[in-house]
């Protein structure tokens, strides 16, 4: 990136964070002028573009909501201002396997080509961020990894040349020192390149022609990523289109795939023995910096859910940053990370007021308190957040630049994709503000929670619990490598239950854990939880918190259940919270010993 752009970047940013107000009304008044005479905005607006009235008679929808309009559009129905009034150039496919209501089954987000515009825009920002942090993309060398229950836990998306640089093929181990004996990259550029997990879903073609696709596929399909394809990749365009996403973590016998790479591939047994040699180790510690010892950080989700996953990352990474730079959805690119270099506990994401108008509605109930370094329940019951709402505090949806620190709420976003009050699903935590922007804190998906009775359970609640238990298994020699929960109503009273996949650590040969190691995880997950449950566990309305351990590779199965139906492999994130009865019946297959929390939390 040229000197003058990076500032003009950075410039950019100080900007839209400064006049976010003036901008958010800017294009709120755009969306309206441009889409109120379409057949949604019309029952409401009557052709009026005032944003009091929009507040007024918008209705705020879930997706549920939008779906018989989007349905229309996607048939071909030959209205052309259903929606929106801009021509509809696609759909994203999203996949809610995250969401009861959804489970399994995609949502089509509507695409026009000021979509890309904007993903560009929030690439390029985020580039002047990391150049003034000291990782300039001209010369960084990007590594991507995933930690994941295939083949000894790890999958290494690599390319290999004499410099150790990166590049984007996918093996696993054992696999790899097999690959690297005979292979290696030809000649790259030597500034570095990246390297990355990337997996392509077939395109889907609509009724009305129009393709429905996973975000990330919109992306590698466009003529633009194929133009700097060879800038940042050593991998062949044919390997990261190939519609077999298996191939990118199996022997790749893809025609396709082998006749690109066979083009750039030569012999290197000097090479080949160096990685056998690093890769021989008894230890993996830090191993991507012996591997690729250019790599100047690690792209990751470190938020929500993939916050289990950031110690063994460490582990492998050696000391190297873990950087979360974005925050976004099909809905819309909507935050950025101003410290990429921060801690994972640490991320923050700035809102950006140029792509969505923003409101945001007050969480009154058990609003999830994060700290610097842990998740802590407000403390907070359910009957006095009810005491509260009844004394007049306001719980009406506020605007971007209104938002109170400390408070949590529920997101909102209308798009100029036909998205009006929209309810995305993510509960955010204001921690202050940039200039005259709020930075925020991802807490969870909202109604992704374990409940028995009238408690509610998070994601961050229980991810917060379960951190605290796991510290447990150090001492005993196993490390928790997924996990996710379920509320079991099947008898009276129910009580959650926790299903954890366990390794042992490197050096113990023992497969059998303590059972009264086990259950002292069961009482340290129902102490960490919030004052209601504990309440409810004293009064016997919640029976004993449950863990079962399942044999190893089962998280495995459930992503290939997810993949089968229709899950984006590139974008899967294990639910922390279940309520498919498929893939409940998956992990319980699996189980292969219970433990129940033998007190009541203090």
């Amino acid at each position: 990136m040229a000197t003058n752009d990076y500032e003009s970047g950075l410039n950019l940013l100080e900007e839209l964070t400064t006049n976010a107000q003036q901008i958010q009304d800017q294009l709120l008044g755009e969306m309206l002028r441009e889409n109120a005479g379409t057949e949604y905005l019309r029952r409401f607006l009557h052709g009026q573009t005032d944003k009091q009235l929009f507040k007024k008679n918008v209705p705020i929808v879930a997706y549920e909501d939008l779906k018989p309009y989007i349905d229309r559009i996607a048939s071909g129905e030959a209205s052309s201002d259903i929606l929106l009034a801009a021509p509809i150039t696609g759909f994203f496919r999203r996949q809610g396997i995250s969401l009861p209501s959804l489970c399994g089954k995609p949502k089509l987000i509507p695409v026009i080509s000021e979509t890309d515009n904007f993903t560009a825009m929030f690439g390029n920002l985020f580039r002047s961020v990391m150049k003034n942090c000291g990782c300039g993309c001209v010369t960084v060398l990007v590594v991507f990894i995933v930690v994941m229950n295939i083949i000894d836990d790890i999958v290494f998306f690599f390319a290999v040349s004499d410099s150790l640089s990166s590049g984007h093929y996918s093996v696993t181990l054992p696999l790899f020192e097999s690959f690297a004996k005979g292979m290696h990259m030809g000649d790259i550029d030597k500034a570095g390149k990246r390297m990355e997990l990337m997996f392509t879903k077939p395109e889907l073609e609509t009724p009305s022609g129009l393709k429905a696709s996973a975000a990330s596929t919109r992306v590698y399909n466009a003529s633009s990523f194929r133009a700097i394809l060879p800038k940042l990749y050593t991998s062949p365009f044919e390997t990261i289109v190939c519609r077999d996403t298996r191939q990118s973590i199996d022997r790749i016998t893809d025609s396709g795939c082998r006749n690109a790479a066979s083009l750039i591939l030569k012999p290197n047994p000097e090479l080949a023995d160096l990685i056998e040699n690093i890769c021989s180790f008894n230890s993996w510690d830090g191993i991507i910096r012996k591997l690729w010892p250019k790599t100047k950080y690690i792209g990751a989700v470190c938020t929500g859910s993939m916050m289990q996953y950031t110690a063994e990352l460490e582990f492998y990474c050696g000391g190297l940053p873990l950087v979360s730079g974005f925050y976004g959805c099909s809905e819309g690119a909507l935050g950025i990370n101003l410290d990429p270099l921060c801690k994972p506990s640490d991320v923050l994401y700035t809102f950006l007021p140029i792509e969505v108008y923003y409101e945001f509605i007050p969480i009154k109930d058990e609003c999830v308190m994060e700290s610097r370094n842990q998740v802590e329940f407000s403390g907070v019951s359910h009957k006095e957040s009810i005491e509260a709402s009844s004394n007049g505090e306001d719980t009406e949806p506020v605007e971007l630049v209104n938002v109170k620190p400390g408070q949590c709420y529920e997101l909102l976003v209308t798009s100029s994709s036909g998205l009006y009050r929209y309810r995305v699903g993510d509960v955010v935590m204001v921690t202050g503000f940039y200039n005259n922007t709020p930075q925020f804190r991802f807490v969870g998906r909202q109604n992704v929670a374990l409940a028995v009775d009238w408690e509610k359970t998070s994601e961050a609640d229980l991810l917060k619990a379960v951190t605290e238990a796991k510290t447990l298994l150090d001492p005993i020699g196993f490390i928790l490598t997924e996990f996710t929960s379920y509320s079991d109503t099947s008898s009276t009273p129910g009580h959650y239950v926790i299903l954890w996949e366990l390794k042992p650590k490197e050096g113990n040969d023992c497969n059998e854990v303590d059972p009264k190691v086990m259950e002292e995880c069961c009482s340290r997950i129902e102490d960490s939880l919030h004052f209601t449950y504990r309440l409810y566990r004293k009064e016997n309305i919640i029976a004993a918190l449950e863990i079962r351990v399942v044999k190893q590779g089962t998280f495995e199965a459930l992503m290939d259940y997810f993949v089968s139906q229709g899950a984006s492999l590139s974008q899967y994130k294990t639910p922390i919270c279940l309520k498919s009865e498929e893939a409940l019946e998956i992990l319980d297959s699996r189980v292969i010993a219970k433990f129940f929390s033998p007190t009541t939390p203090i």
